[in-house]
């Protein structure tokens, strides 16, 4: 296979994932109770808490050390950033009365944003393979994109079967989960082409996703898991859902 087609494989993968995950909404019954949406808001808030740690904050860290930049730097920059960003964006929408969910559009714009720095991450890999940067080889590029499709599994769920439990279509459902994926690829591209401006960039990139998602879980989906009767369940799921992204992140990292 040559460079070109394998580079392409390596840029799609992890998108492939959060459409598999997005494809899951088709299976979903019409009528959903309040404790399978305990179930998914808490099972979406671990993920994304657990992301938050393994695939954004701590790839940061590590990413300064090896630019020589204070490790802890970028983290805390790029989180109060993320996180204030996401405030911003909260009073607009307030601001301008955004007709649908508000909780679902944030989770939405989150986790579509937590996909940029992620397919920057593919794109770094890919282009280190191509022009030899640091020792990388296609190898260590497919085994990322790879873990991040697995990641991506459950992110795509996570945004296509709350919006049909808030009455959209599967069709329709579907297709937003699979474009808040579609940033992966382009992101992966523009890296590529722009390497030498980026990758300096990536430590702070990754914890700006980091500070959005965890706004999101603390202000929206953690307040709506203890609306009603039931949130127990919602904890129960939190804590599934940080495990198991936890450890996919672990094994897979």
């Amino acid at each position: 296979m040559s460079k070109t087609l394998y580079s392409i494989l390596v840029i799609l993968i992890p998108f492939m994932g959060t459409s598999l995950g997005s494809f899951f909404v088709f299976f979903l019954k019409k009528n959903i109770g309040d404790s399978f949406n305990k179930v998914m808001i808490g099972f979406a808030s671990g993920v994304m808490l657990a992301a938050s740690v393994w695939s954004l904050i701590i790839p940061s860290v590590e990413m300064a050390k090896d630019q020589e930049v204070i490790s802890w730097l970028p983290a805390s920059v790029g989180l109060l950033f993320g996180v204030f960003f996401l405030i911003i964006i909260s009073y607009l929408a307030d601001k301008i009365r955004v007709k649908n969910n508000k909780n679902m559009n944030m989770l939405l714009f989150s986790v579509t944003l937590h996909n940029i720095p992620e397919g920057m991450a593919v794109g770094v890999c890919v282009a280190g393979a191509i022009f030899g940067i640091n020792g990388m080889d296609f190898a260590t590029a497919m085994l990322l994109s790879i873990g991040i499709a697995v990641q991506n599994i459950p992110e795509g769920a996570i945004i296509s079967m709350p919006l049909k439990m808030e009455g959209k279509s599967k069709t329709r459902s579907f297709i937003y989960g699979v474009l808040s994926g579609v940033v992966e690829p382009i992101a992966a591209v523009v890296t590529i082409l722009l390497l030498e401006v980026v990758v300096p960039m990536l430590p702070y990139l990754l914890s700006f996703a980091a500070g959005a998602m965890i706004y999101v879980v603390v202000a929206e989906l953690v307040p709506e898991m203890h609306e009603g009767k039931k949130s127990n369940l919602g904890i129960i799921w939190l804590t599934i859902g940080f495990i198991v992204m936890m450890i996919l992140d672990i094994a897979l990292g």
